[in-house]
């Protein structure tokens, strides 16, 4: 029997304990993330993806194709909330069709509870035991804390650093440690070691950069490719970004009640998945003073898109500027950075408007 080689589609920088739990759940097996997202590999998933489905459907498809043709024969897929959790089967049928053979581990929805995940990595090889699956797990959901934790001060950070190149570096470093680490206890040491780090960038700054809030669905917030690098180029242009939008969010998420009554009366019903969220999380952003918002989305997610009316209510009546951005693999990058450019001279006229009015 050839070696189990196993691969999963690429979502930032979330590979690395994602990666990690599998190693350690099939440790003879030869664990390959798929590469980060490129032209091409959006050019695969647009063609054999149907039109109109969304934007994270398409990119998954070229990892895997582009995972297949590397010599993957496990694919593994996850997802919840949205229609993302249903993507699996679909995207394993097109697979099939076009004449891969793999085996197909998809834990979403009713197979990501417990009994079924063990169930579904034993029928795979998995050596190790409950007890051993429970741990690798652990070490995975305090990787993902620790990583969703440094991340946000590299965001904040970013618009006071000299070069927030500098602050991206040593969180690159941070990962790259991370990946080695095989207790708990490490992965808390590193984190306290990093965000002492990262940190010490903005101590001594008194500048006040504009801060912008980026809501919207999770895989459009979370990977560079599918936002055109957003993060990036405002880091570039000096700004403070925040982002509650992560894996931590997605798995230690207060009640839909809870999340529905921050949205404090723009929303009646759950819109499902994320909607409500971009919502909320809006209202915060704009009573913590923040200059401005970017909701960025796939195009054609139903639920930020009924997000959108409630969201411009909350513009007009907390007098905060919401850039709504679309997504596909179809978007102009060009398009995208001018619309972005006059967004950010837009919240420099405004604070600068302010600050001649006091």
């Amino acid at each position: 029997m050839s070696k189990m080689i196993i691969s999963f589609p690429h979502m930032g920088d979330y590979h690395v304990p994602i990666g990690a739990f599998l190693q350690r759940v099939f440790p003879e097996a030869c664990v390959m993330p798929s590469p980060p997202i490129t032209k091409e590999t959006a050019a695969i998933g647009q063609r054999y993806s149907p039109d109109y489905i969304c934007e994270p459907f398409k990119y998954n498809v070229g990892n895997f194709i582009q995972a297949l043709d590397s010599g993957a024969n496990v694919l593994f897929q996850s997802g919840m909330g949205c229609r993302y959790g249903y993507y699996g089967e679909l995207q394993e049928q097109i697979l099939r069709d076009l004449g891969y053979k793999f085996q197909f581990l998809c834990l979403s929805r009713t197979r990501a509870r417990p009994c079924a995940v063990y169930a579904a990595l034993k029928s795979l090889g998995s050596p190790r035991n409950a007890p051993q699956i429970a741990h690798a797990l652990l070490l995975a959901i305090e990787s993902i804390r620790a990583m969703d934790k440094l991340s946000e001060i590299t965001r904040r950070g970013a618009a006071l650093a000299d070069s927030p190149g500098e602050l991206s570096g040593q969180y690159s470093l941070f990962l790259e440690e991370l990946a080695q680490a095989e207790t708990i206890l490490r992965i808390r040491s590193l984190t306290r070691v990093y965000e002492e780090r990262l940190s010490a960038f903005s101590r001594s700054q008194s500048v006040r950069p504009l801060r912008v809030g980026i809501v919207g669905d999770l895989y459009t917030v979370m990977e560079p490719y599918s936002n055109f690098d957003l993060e990036r180029k405002l880091a570039a242009r000096k700004i403070e970004i925040g982002r509650r939008m992560s894996v931590s969010f997605l798995l230690f998420n207060e009640s839909e009640r809870k999340r529905l009554r921050k949205t404090q009366g723009y929303l009646r019903h759950s819109g499902g998945a994320n909607g409500l969220d971009s919502i909320g999380q809006s209202i915060q952003y704009a009573t913590e003073g923040y200059d401005g918002i970017v909701h960025a989305k796939s195009f054609g997610c139903t639920p930020e898109l009924n997000a959108i009316p409630a969201m411009m209510r909350v513009s007009r009546d907390m007098d905060i500027p919401i850039l709504h951005l679309s997504f596909d693999t179809h978007s102009s990058e060009t398009g995208f950075d001018t619309r972005l450019e006059a967004f950010v001279d837009m919240m420099e006229m405004r604070r600068k408007a302010y600050e001649r009015s006091i």
